[in-house]
Parts: C-alpha cells; sequence; structure tokens
C-alpha cells in the first residue's frame, strides 16, 4: 500500500509536469531531439547538466562518424564573417549544404567563434616585415584554432554536424596584420548588418589594407562596399594595365566605375581622398573548393605571407 502511495506520487500529475518542463528546457538549450533529451535526463536521474554533458559527447561522437560519411557531400552554402580593429582583420568562410541551416542559431554562433579565433591569431601569431602580414588558412588550419574555452573548432564543427545531420565544412580564412601605424585595415560582409559594428556576416566579405591621409574622411569601409560589389580580380597598375573597352567588363580596381557614385572611378576617387590601397581579398560564399587553393593546406600555422 506504502509502496503504491510513493509510486502514484512519483508519477503524479506534478512530477509528470516538472519532468515535461526539464525535458522543453534540454530540448530548448541544446537543440537535440526529443526522444534524445528523454534518453539523457531517463539516464542521468532528470540531472539536466548531467544529462546535457552526454548529448554533447554522443553528438560529438555521431559527428565524427557522420562528418566521415557525409564529407563528400557538396556543401556550397553557408556564411562569409569579418572581424577588424584598425590594425588586425580576419575573413572566414563557413559552409552547409542548405540555406536553411545557414540561418541556424548554432551556424552562426560557429562562424562567429571562428571567426574571433582567427582574428586573436592576427593578434597574437603573426610577425613579419613590410606593411601588412598575411596568412591563408584552410579547413584543417581552421580546426586547429581554438575558440573561447579551449575546444578546437574541429570539434565544435563535429558537434553540429552531430547535432544536425548535414555535411558542414570550415573551408578557408584570411588572418591579416598591419605592421606600420600609418597602414589601416577595413572589413565588410553584404547583405550588411542592421547594425553597425566590427564582426559581421554574409554572403560576401572583403579585408581592405590602404593607407589615406588623417586630414579626410576615412573611405575604407566605402571602399570594401565596392570590392564586395563590383568583384575586381586586381588592384591594376596604370603603366602596364590599359582600361576594358567596356567599363561592364573591367577587372582592374582602379579603372572600375566607383559603386557609391558612378561618375567617378575609383582610381578618382583614391586621389580624391589621398588613399593607397596596399592589397584586399574578396570572399564569395561557395566560390571556391578546397582543391582549388592550391598550397595553401602544406603551410604550418606559424608560416605568414608579407606583402611588400
Amino acid at each position: 500500500m506504502i509502496f503504491q502511495l510513493v509510486r502514484s506520487l512519483h508519477t503524479g500529475p506534478i512530477c509528470r509536469a516538472a519532468e515535461s518542463s526539464l525535458l522543453a528546457k534540454l530540448r530548448k538549450k541544446t537543440g537535440y531531439t526529443i526522444a534524445n533529451c528523454k534518453k539523457a535526463l531517463e539516464m542521468h536521474n532528470n540531472d539536466t547538466d548531467k544529462a546535457e554533458t552526454w548529448l554533447n559527447e554522443q553528438a560529438q561522437a555521431m559527428g565524427w562518424a557522420k562528418a566521415t560519411k557525409l564529407a563528400g557531400r557538396s556543401a556550397l552554402q553557408g556564411l562569409v564573417a569579418v572581424k577588424f580593429d584598425k590594425s588586425h582583420g580576419a575573413l572566414v568562410e563557413l559552409n552547409c549544404e542548405t540555406d536553411f541551416v545557414a540561418k541556424n542559431d548554432k551556424f552562426q554562433k560557429m562562424i562567429e567563434d571562428a571567426t574571433l579565433a582567427c582574428f586573436k591569431f592576427a593578434h597574437t601569431n603573426m610577425q613579419s616585415k613590410g606593411p601588412v602580414t598575411k596568412m591563408e588558412l584552410d579547413s584543417e588550419q581552421l580546426g586547429n584554432l581554438a575558440a573561447e574555452g579551449g575546444k578546437k573548432l574541429s570539434e565544435i564543427l563535429a558537434l553540429f554536424i552531430g547535432s544536425v545531420g548535414e555535411n558542414a565544412v570550415l573551408r578557408r580564412a584570411e588572418c591579416w596584420k598591419a605592421n606600420n601605424s600609418d597602414v589601416k585595415i577595413a572589413g565588410y560582409t553584404h547583405p550588411a548588418p542592421s547594425v553597425v559594428g566590427d564582426y559581421s556576416a554574409g554572403k560576401y566579405g572583403a579585408l581592405l589594407a590602404y593607407r589615406q591621409a588623417n586630414d579626410h574622411e576615412d573611405i575604407g569601409k566605402q571602399l570594401c562596399q565596392h570590392i564586395v560589389g563590383c568583384a575586381p580580380t586586381k588592384i591594376g597598375d596604370k603603366e602596364t594595365d590599359k582600361p576594358a573597352k567596356n567599363s561592364d567588363d573591367e577587372t582592374c580596381l582602379i579603372y572600375q566605375e566607383y559603386l557609391l557614385d558612378p561618375s567617378y572611378t575609383v582610381e578618382e576617387v583614391l586621389q580624391q581622398n589621398k588613399v593607397e590601397i596596399i592589397d584586399y581579398i574578396r570572399f564569395s560564399c561557395g566560390e571556391v573548393a578546397e582543391a582549388s587553393m592550391p598550397g595553401v593546406e602544406k603551410q604550418p600555422l606559424d608560416t605568414v605571407q608579407t606583402v611588400q
């Protein structure tokens, strides 16, 4: 009789409501299926912390297996993100299979973590001569960087793959550091974020290294917008490069019509604002497969490229 009474208390409406609340909270926090969350709570006597740890461990173990299984599937959707200050910049591409997953909060947190890791790498691990030091990172190098908390990005990626069941790839990154006080770095992604800041993510992105006289309004961001929108293939040299006959076919940056005011060329804008462009890089999400980045995967993390 007493046993039945105790049993009824544990299986009564109040207890079931509490368990349902724990299940809902765990489901919302982790994003895993109701069945898996329920199993985790049952295995750990409704201890949500232990249940969450177990779920993450399981997802990561599954993630490695799924990452191997799904590696051959095309992943050309995703995001490009940029983070920069006056002297440092990071541009990162993270890919997935569908645009739906690219809108996932965990996916967006992952690319933010990856961009921050690259940004810190640019601050602490890059030294060289010349106005700008650059380093390209491939998938493996990106995966070896540590996010906040010390966990490798490759581990976070595996955890994500395990939870969504879709291939995702840390595709590539650029880390930049300005070595001279007169050299500035700017960044931009499109579509532009609603709130302007030093971090943003979109389908296209650019980093720019430049010099500009202090007595003029800084136009680094506007030049990045132009680079994103008009996709020049090189800066251009007046002595060796000639303007294209059709302005719509122009690929040299200096000869292109300025995106924000087509009545001027970029060269004219640079002259008016006393700007010297040192270098730039532009990413378009999904445009490059890792196999077409020769030599990048062979660079150790302590190797840098110097832009003279």
